[in-house]
């Protein structure tokens, strides 16, 4: 990577990890079975937010490849438009009946996709296929291809292209950034990140190494309108008060990495070079007319619903073949029985989740997230780093389902660390999906996928620690 060594590089993630592993091992308690509401902005709820959000900044810091060229006004005006966003969603009540409204729709529009599923699958309601198969086959694959459809006349109409102009325009002018970047970022909020960068693949070629770092990183911290309506399904489980609540805070947490990704990935890769600020989104056709758009974007859909379903399928599969080995293991050392004991039986011995939720729990604490559920949401986390998070998501909507959770606060925080792309596969995506449009820059994208995977894991990290600072 430019200006860092690999002997660099690997210096900051020991000096990184050695201050995680520096904190008090108190902090992994077991959760209570009882989940409490959150007791509401205080002192104690700033200060752990302020925390939070100066340790991601410092994460930032130290693995910055120009620490000199950092913009701080940015990086300030990032945070206060977040901050902002988050009170004004959570607290003003004009605002938050707007986000109210736009989750009715999308919790409607899933309706819609519902009656579409009813009548493909109605024939296996006969019992010999197992709940849990039916109501994936019938919910969740369906809207997934359903949501692609109506993406594809949204686009078509260009009605995604004016808000993302809109957006992308407001941007341009608070977080000086170049109008390429701004419409990709943009229009991440409700296309995926290979989609996005369709709208100013023109812009590409011309792009510098902050300039295509924001535009991966981007793609790595928000959620496209598909999945986004999926992850509703998964976490309301049906009910739909709890579809709307989750609707909300998903719809806001796309919303806030926008401006949270910018600053990370600006201090990550600073900006040096004069940029182009104009903002003008190139005319992309999916579609001659409107039947063929929906027929396009059907078929996306369909490859999408298909990858998915393969996705878990595997992923499933090796987390209870790697989980197997380590039962095994942990029964060889007598981990088994230790875990157990600490645990106070919430995991039944050595696991990739015990792993990946104590790994992260230090970090988790951090972020303001409860003590009594930092490991559950440190593995969620991991989950979605090392496989997708699809996969996260999942877990967290059983999670929540088996009441593991102490504190409702830290489900909702739980959404926002997994709201986006970000994970190893991404990288691999992107450098497909975004080298196919600008091959002259498929080095530089080899060259920050691991950067732009901190930038979108930080970003999402930010919005759950300020939007857990509110809720107190």
């Amino acid at each position: 990577m430019k200006g860092t060594t690999p002997t660099s590089f690997f210096l900051r993630i020991l000096i990184f990890s050695g201050i995680l592993f520096l904190l008090p091992s108190s902090l992994y308690a077991s959760p209570d079975s009882i989940v409490s509401k959150s007791e509401g902005f205080s002192a104690e709820s700033l200060f752990r937010g302020l925390i939070g959000m100066l340790f991601i900044m410092f994460v930032a810091w130290l693995f910055s490849s120009n620490r000199k060229a950092i913009s701080w006004r940015v990086v300030l005006t990032g945070l206060a438009i977040q901050v902002l966003l988050a009170l004004a969603i959570l607290n003003v009540p004009f605002v938050g009946s707007i986000f109210d409204t736009l989750g009715k729709i999308f919790v409607k529009v899933l309706s819609f996709s519902e009656e579409g599923a009813r009548f493909l699958f109605k024939s296996f309601s006969s019992g010999e296929i197992e709940e849990p198969l039916l109501n994936f086959a019938i919910t969740i694959l369906p809207t997934i291809i359903f949501f692609s459809g109506l993406t594809s006349i949204l686009f078509f109409y260009g009605i995604i292209q004016k808000v993302v102009y809109w957006m992308a325009l407001g941007m341009t002018k608070l977080l000086k950034i170049s109008g390429p970047e701004s419409l990709s970022v943009a229009g991440n909020i409700f296309l995926g990140q290979t989609e996005s960068p369709l709208m100013i693949k023109a812009y590409l070629e011309k792009m510098n190494r902050s300039e295509i770092m924001l535009v991966m990183s981007g793609g790595m911290a928000t959620l496209a309108g598909g999945v986004l309506a999926v992850y509703i399904k998964v976490l309301g489980a049906g009910d739909p008060i709890q579809e709307l609540l989750y609707a909300k805070h998903l719809l806001a947490a796309s919303i806030m990495a926008a401006p949270g990704v910018i600053i990370i990935s600006k201090i990550l890769v600073p900006q040096t070079e004069k940029i182009d600020k104009n903002v003008t989104i190139q005319k992309e056709k999916i579609g001659k007319n409107i039947l063929d758009a929906i027929s396009n974007g059907t078929t996306e859909g369909i490859k999408l619903a298909v990858n998915v379903a393969g996705m878990l399928l595997v992923f499933i599969a090796l987390i209870a073949m790697l989980n197997y080995i380590l039962i095994k293991v942990g029964s060889w050392t007598h981990l088994n029985n230790l875990i157990v004991s600490v645990t106070d039986g919430e995991y039944s011995g050595l696991s990739l989740e015990f792993i990946l939720g104590y790994a992260f729990a230090p970090f988790m604490w951090l972020l303001g997230v409860a003590a009594d559920d930092i490991d559950l949401v440190g593995r969620v986390l991991g989950e979605k780093i090392i496989m997708t998070e699809f996969i996260g998501y999942v877990s967290l909507g059983e999670l929540k389902e088996a009441g593991a959770f102490a504190y409702e606060k830290s489900i909702i925080m739980a959404t926002y660390v997994l709201a986006g792309f970000a994970n190893f596969a991404s990288i691999g995506i992107q450098i497909g999906g975004i080298g196919a449009l600008a091959p002259g820059k498929r080095t530089l994208l080899t060259q920050l996928g691991m950067r732009a995977l901190l930038a979108g894991t930080l970003a999402s990290l930010l919005s759950a620690t300020i939007v857990g600072m509110i809720l107190g």
